[in-house]
C-alpha cells in the first residue's frame, strides 16, 4: 500500500469503528452515557487480531493486512459490501490495479460508433471519471459539454462546479452525494496517483460543498436509478440510469440514460433533436 491509501484505510476503520452501537455487540455503555462507539482493543478481540497491529492499522503504519484480516474486521464492524471491497481495495486486495499505467482518455471508433446508434442519451467515463466521449441525445441534453475544455470535461468536476448543470438537476443534493460515494468506492486502489490527488484536490479547492461529501467517507457500489433532468428547453426528462462496460476496453464504463416508460421523456428528446 502506498501512504496515502494506508491513511484513507486507517481512518475510514476508525470513522466505522466510533460509529457502532455497542449495544450491537454485546457491550455495555461506556460510563453513563456513551452507547456509541468501540474501543480499539474490543475491535481487536472481536477480529481476533493484536491490539498493537490494530493501533498501527488504523494509524495508517507500513504494515501488511491479509484478505483474511480485513475481511473479519470488516464482519465486526458490519460494512456493507460496498464498503468491504472498498477496503480489500485499500489493503491491495482489490481487482482493479492501483499503478493506474494504463491511461484511457477517448473512445475508440468502433465504441464511439455504439454510441452515436442510440437514440437516447449516453456517454463514456474513464477511470477518474472523465467524459471521453458522448452522442448526439447526450450533447442535446448538456449542450454545453462540446465547449467544456477538456480539463474540465470530468462528471465529478462539473456536477459541483457549473451552475447551468447544477439548475438541471432537481434532486442535486442527493445526486451529488451519490456521485461521490460511488467514485470513492471505484477510486480506492488509485489513491496516491498522481491523478487521483490533482483531481480531488482541484475539487476541494473548488467546491466547499465537494470537501464537505468527501470527508464523510461514505461508500456506494453504482446502481441503476431513476434520474430527472429540468431542461430548460422542454421541461422534464426521466431516465432510468444504467451502466455497462464493454469487454474489449474494461476501463471505459458507458452510461446510458434509457427513457422512463409512461412518460412524455421520449417525444421531448424527439423534439430536442429536431431543435
Amino acid at each position: 500500500m502506498n501512504e496515502e491509501r494506508r491513511r484513507e484505510l486507517g481512518q475510514f476503520l476508525r470513522d466505522r469503528r466510533v460509529g457502532l452501537v455497542r449495544a450491537d455487540h454485546g457491550l455495555p455503555p461506556i460510563g453513563r452515557s456513551r452507547t456509541l462507539g468501540l474501543r480499539r482493543e474490543e475491535l481487536a478481540a472481536f477480529a481476533a487480531v493484536s491490539v498493537t497491529w490494530y493501533t498501527w492499522l488504523e494509524q495508517g503504519r507500513d504494515i501488511n493486512a491479509s484478505r483474511q484480516v480485513l475481511e473479519s474486521i470488516a464482519r465486526v464492524l458490519r460494512l456493507t459490501p460496498a464498503e468491504q471491497s472498498y477496503v480489500l481495495a485499500l489493503g491491495g486486495h482489490g481487482a482493479v490495479p492501483a499503478t493506474g499505467t494504463h491511461v484511457v482518455d477517448a473512445v475508440p471508433a468502433h465504441l464511439q460508433a455504439l454510441l452515436d446508434a442510440l437514440d437516447f442519451p449516453a456517454f463514456a467515463l474513464t477511470p477518474g471519471w472523465g467524459i471521453a466521449g458522448w452522442n448526439h441525445a447526450y450533447q442535446k441534453l448538456y449542450s454545453r459539454i462540446a465547449q467544456v475544455p477538456p480539463e474540465e470535461r470530468n462528471l465529478l468536476w462539473l456536477v459541483f462546479n457549473d451552475p447551468a448543470l447544477r439548475q438541471m438537476l432537481p434532486d442535486w443534493d442527493i445526486t451529488s452525494r451519490n456521485f461521490v460515494a460511488e467514485f470513492r468506492a471505484e477510486a480506492g486502489p488509485r489513491l496516491g496517483s498522481p491523478a487521483h490527488t490533482e483531481l480531488i484536490t482541484r475539487l476541494r479547492d473548488a467546491s466547499a460543498e465537494f470537501a464537505g461529501i468527501w470527508a464523510g467517507r461514505v461508500v456506494l457500489n453504482f446502481a441503476s436509478r431513476q434520474r430527472s433532468f429540468l431542461h430548460p428547453e422542454v421541461g422534464v426528462l426521466t431516465f432510468e440510469q444504467h451502466r455497462l462496460v464493454p469487454s474489449d476496453v474494461p476501463d471505459l464504463h458507458f452510461v446510458m440514460y434509457v427513457p422512463t416508460a409512461g412518460t412524455a421523456t421520449t417525444q421531448r428528446l424527439a423534439q430536442l433533436r429536431n431543435n
